[in-house]
C-alpha cells in the first residue's frame, strides 16, 4: 500500500476511463510491470503510467539504451520496447502475449509501424496501450514517428501466446 504523493493521473481497468487519484489517498498495488502500476483505488483496478510513478512516490522503470553508433534503427531496440509494455490485466508483455503481428522499419523515413491486436476487440484499454506502444517504441534511438494500426484478423487467441507466457498465466494445455 501506498500514499498518492500528488495527485495522480489513471485510468480504469479495462475500460480505459481517465481518473484522477487524490493526493494523500490510499492505494494497493496489484501489478508493477514494465515501469506501469495497476493499483486498486477505491475497489476499482486503475493502471498508472510509469511517467507517473512519482506522484505515487515511486521510481519508474526507465526504458533506455546504448548510444547508437549510425543512423540507423536496431529492430532488436524496436522488439525490446514492445517487450517493455505490459497487459494492464495480465502480468505479461505484449510481444509474449501474441499481441504484436508485424513489426517494419523505415530506415530512410526513421519510421516505424506495428500491427497489433488487443485479446477482445472491445478492449477499453486499447487506446492506452496503443499509446504505451508508441512511447515506448519512440524512445528508440533513430526513431522519429512510430504509426500503430490495431487489426482484429487473425483475432487474438491464447494459441498466440509464447510457452513461458502461458505457462506464466496457467494457460498451458
Amino acid at each position: 500500500m501506498v500514499v498518492a504523493q500528488a495527485d495522480c493521473p489513471a485510468r480504469r481497468v479495462p475500460d480505459g476511463t481517465p481518473l484522477t487519484i487524490p493526493k494523500d489517498t490510499f492505494v494497493t498495488i496489484t501489478q508493477a510491470l514494465g515501469g506501469n502500476y495497476t493499483v486498486t483505488y477505491h475497489g476499482q483496478m486503475v493502471r498508472v503510467d510509469g511517467t507517473d510513478a512519482d506522484k505515487l512516490g515511486l521510481e519508474p522503470e526507465l526504458l533506455e539504451f546504448p548510444e547508437p553508433v549510425d543512423d540507423q534503427i536496431d529492430i532488436e531496440q524496436v522488439w525490446t520496447a514492445l517487450k517493455s509494455v505490459y497487459d494492464p490485466e495480465i502480468p505479461v508483455d505484449l510481444v509474449n502475449l501474441g499481441l504484436i503481428y508485424g513489426v517494419e522499419v523505415d530506415q530512410p523515413g526513421k519510421h516505424v509501424d506495428i500491427r497489433m491486436t488487443l485479446t477482445a476487440p472491445g478492449c477499453g484499454m486499447g487506446p492506452v496501450l496503443v499509446g504505451d506502444v508508441e512511447y515506448r517504441v519512440k524512445r528508440v534511438p533513430n526513431v522519429e514517428t512510430v504509426k500503430v494500426e490495431l487489426v482484429f484478423d487473425p483475432p487474438w487467441s491464447r494459441e498466440m501466446m509464447s510457452e513461458e507466457a502461458q505457462l506464466e498465466t496457467g494457460m498451458f494445455f
